[in-house]
Order: structure tokens, then sequence, then C-alpha cells
């Protein structure tokens, strides 16, 4: 099996790569990466020299390229996305043109050559859950904020192109992802860090926003799964049930570092903030038979653990744009 990732320095895609290669020692990986912000070849230092590990540096949307290296693979999982919310609110822009032209420039990649295609979206497609049952594949797409709608715009490419020229395609919709190497930017990995360093933690509102989680590692076997077991055409939640405040999630971090919880600061709250994400996932245990292996607070013990351990990673990263409380208000480019 050949495999071309795209997006792969980032946080879950470099988790896919090394837990795919460890699964499947034999098979042939290559990762396609601009290396913007959130990519780091730090996340990988430990396989950059397997010989079944290709890097490429590049971009999503050089169809040119794109077409050159996907005529040569069996699969392409694309996890390439601009992915902060905070920084689509700020300037939309480069979401517009990774999450949407990026996608299509695949597409038309897939199309041409009759590959599987495995796009990663996510559950804020949904949009708010507040009173509401848990979405599944079927409920409304309804976005709030300009990341997820172009996530959801990119979900209705894929679907169409499924539909009009026949792709064997899947596209997952998975809930919110903690653990090793995620950028600081994120509401867990910002929280340890500040208060490893004695900083207040800012919490938006009231800080009772309810995000469902999943450990990063249960998260990429579940896509590993659905390459070889999943439907074509088909769209599969993914979650781990643990639903959670983002209150209680700081609070539980700092008593894991045996901080006060006087260190929270609450900010002003995120405009178009959801108050909830819940979704179902059945269709995937029941389609493939994956469930999620790892508790939420064991996972975050881990979490908190590797970056009290690995300070060298995430030091030359934080700085006062990635930290910042409320950073829709900064002038991002």
């Amino acid at each position: 099996m050949k495999i071309l990732v795209c997006g792969g320095a980032g946080f879950i895609g470099s988790a896919f790569i090394k837990n795919y290669l460890k699964n499947n020692p034999t098979h042939k990986i290559k990762n396609l990466d601009s290396l913007t912000i959130g990519s780091n070849l730090d996340n990988l230092k430990e396989i950059k020299n397997n010989s079944n590990y290709e890097f490429i540096k590049d971009d999503i949307k050089n169809q040119e390229v794109i077409e050159k290296i996907t005529k040569d693979v069996d699969v392409v999982v694309n996890f390439a996305a601009e992915s902060h919310v905070d920084r689509s609110i700020a300037n939309p822009q480069p979401f517009i043109e990774t999450n949407i032209l990026g996608t299509y420039s695949i597409l038309e990649a897939i199309r041409k050559h009759d590959k599987q295609f495995i796009h990663i979206s996510t559950d804020e497609i949904y949009g708010d859950a507040h009173g509401k049952s848990s979405f599944d594949e079927d409920s409304q797409i309804n976005p709030s904020n300009p990341y997820a709608a172009t996530k959801a715009a990119a979900d209705h490419l894929v679907a169409s192109y499924h539909r009009t020229y026949g792709i064997n395609c899947i596209t997952t919709r998975c809930t919110n992802n903690f653990g090793p190497n995620q950028f600081p930017e994120k509401l867990i990995p910002k929280t340890i860090i500040r208060s490893i360093k004695d900083l207040k933690v800012p919490l938006y509102g009231d800080g009772q926003q309810i995000r469902s989680w999943i450990y990063v590692y249960d998260h990429v076997q579940a896509i590993e799964s659905l390459i070889s077991k999943g439907k074509s055409g088909q769209v599969y939640n993914i979650t781990a049930y643990e639903e959670i405040t983002n209150k209680s999630i700081v609070e539980k971090i700092l008593k894991i570092l045996e901080k006060s919880n006087d260190m929270v600061e609450y900010v002003g709250d995120r405009p178009g903030h959801d108050k909830r994400y819940s979704i179902d996932c059945s269709k995937i245990e029941r389609d493939v038979g994956w469930k999620p292996t790892f508790s939420f607070d064991s996972a975050l013990e881990n979490t908190i653990q590797w970056y009290l351990d690995n300070q060298d990673w995430w030091e030359p990263l934080v700085d006062e744009t990635t930290l910042h409380p409320q950073p829709w208000t900064l002038n991002w480019k």
C-alpha cells in the first residue's frame, strides 16, 4: 500500500503517519506539507530516516504536483487545512484558499487517476448542538464561523464528486482532538503551557462551552480502519463521547499540575461561539467495528506529562500571538 498524506506535518497528520507506519511497517507514505502555522517536522523526527517515508514540501493547491504524486499512490488522506477558528475570524481568506480550493485540487487528481480519497473534516460543520440531541451523519450542516463554513464547503465538494464522477471517497467528521504535538494555540496545550509558566489561563465567556473530546491516537486509528473497511461515498462521525465544559478541562489541568483555580481569567467570548458540539458515531462502530480505547482522564494525564517532558518542542513555538487571550482581535495575515 502506498499512501499520500497531505498535511502530515501537523498535529493529527503526523500522529496518523507514525501510527500507520507502526502498524504497517512495509507500507509506504509520502507526506506533502507546505509547513505553514501548525506544521512542524519535529513531530516526525523519529521516522524521518525511515526508508518507507518521504517528505515533500509543497502546497495542496499546486495541482500539477498533487496530480503527479497521486498517480503513483493507492490512497490520498487529506489532513491539510487551516483549522483554528480564532484565526478564521481574524482573516478568513487563507481558510477559503486552503480548505476549499486545496480540496478541489486534490479531488481533480483523484478523479483523473481513480484513487481512494479520505477527506478529514470536523464536527464543527454541524454547528451548535445546544439544546439538541447529538448530530448524526444525516444531520443538517449549519456552520457558525468561517473555518467551519469552509470545511462544510469542502465536504459538499467531496460529496458532489462522488455523485457526479463516482470517485472512491470517504469523509470523516471528528470531535476535538488532543494529545502530544498539538500546536500551543489550542485550549489544552495553551492551558498546560500557561500553567507551567505561572501565567493566567484565559477562558472565553463563562467557560461553560461544551466540547466532545478524543485522544488523537484513537482518531487516527479510526481513519486507518476506514481505509480498508469504510464504504465509499459515506460520511463517518468519530468521537469518544467525552463531553466536557472548557472550564472543567482547565480545572482538571490545573489540579494535575497542582495549580490554583485562581489562575483562570475570564475574557470576552469569541464572536459566534457555539455552546456545544455533540455527535453520534454509531455508524463507524457498526460498519467498521472501531471504538475508542483511551479514557479522557488517562489520556489527559499522558498529554500533560508529554508537555512537561518536551519543553524543547513547544518553547520555540510560544509567543504573544499563539498564547494571546483573545486571538481573533489580532491582525493576522
